[in-house]
């Protein structure tokens, strides 16, 4: 009688580990971050974004498109908003979705790859999505003061071209990269110039067990000479469950960085 006492135990707490675990996977939330930077230009007042990555086979909920609303000049994902299996139709309706916010820009990532990479590319071009790789696009103030926001080509795939992104911005300017991958860091040259990156595709290890996973749990970071976020993204890979690296979405602020501050 012990032992079957025993399993029953074991198998509600793996039944009730495995609702947590979904939850996680499954959470609604923005992470509010405001970053500031001694070379941010102050005619721009502030630059607000609201960053995604690692989409896959989830819907966004209408609760995270109307938090977003009003408070982002721009919509950045930063890859895997598709994989294989998922519908063109739920791509094309989370597409329009992220369009009510803002602007919308793309970076590819190595499970768009997964997806039919020519019905993804119309999708975006008939959806007016402006897609980043290995480009650049500039936004200029007021006073004329230039900012760019580079996007390369999926690294992971060895597509990506920081090089002709950094070309195509030029020399001067406030620079952001978006790169699905964060591992592009390691390829930054000296005087690279690129004062933020904006990262997703580690899921922030998606299932870390006493706090360890196979890459680190999302966060900011100084890395190479610049500030790199690195989202643990709003889907999953493989099974749809996480430990320890809730899903996220991120409402950014960029703010010159005030005298005095540390």
């Amino acid at each position: 009688m012990e032992i079957v006492y025993f399993l029953l135990g074991v198998l509600l707490i793996g039944s009730f580990l495995l609702l947590y675990m979904y939850r996680q996977a499954f959470t609604d939330r923005v992470l509010r971050q405001e970053i500031r930077f001694k070379d941010f230009p102050p005619s721009f007042g502030s630059v607000k974004i609201f960053f995604i990555s690692d989409i896959h086979k989830r819907i966004i909920s209408d609760s995270i498109i109307n938090e977003a609303k009003g408070n982002a000049d721009i919509v950045i994902i930063g890859g895997d908003l598709a994989e294989k299996g998922v519908s063109l139709e739920q791509v094309a309706a989370n597409i329009e979705k992220l369009k009510t916010i803002a602007p919308v820009f793309f970076v590819w990532g190595n499970n768009d790859y997964e997806f039919n990479v020519h019905e993804l590319d119309q999708l975006l071009y008939h959806t007016g999505v402006k897609v980043l790789d290995n480009t650049a696009v500039k936004f200029e103030s007021r006073a004329g003061d230039p900012l760019f926001i580079l996007g390369v080509d999926d690294y992971g795939t060895e597509k990506s071209r920081l090089d002709l992104a950094l070309k195509d911005a030029g020399e001067e300017g406030f620079k952001i990269l978006i790169s699905h991958s964060p591992f592009i860091v390691k390829d930054f040259g000296e005087g690279h110039g690129i004062s933020l990156v904006l990262s997703g595709h580690t899921h922030g290890g998606q299932i870390r067990i006493f706090g360890f996973g196979p890459y680190e749990l999302g966060g900011i970071k100084k890395k190479n000479g610049t500030t790199v976020l690195t989202s643990n993204g709003y889907g999953t890979t493989g099974v749809p469950l996480r430990l320890g690296a809730k899903a996220e979405a991120h409402l950014i602020t960029l703010l010159p960085e005030t005298e005095g501050a540390d």
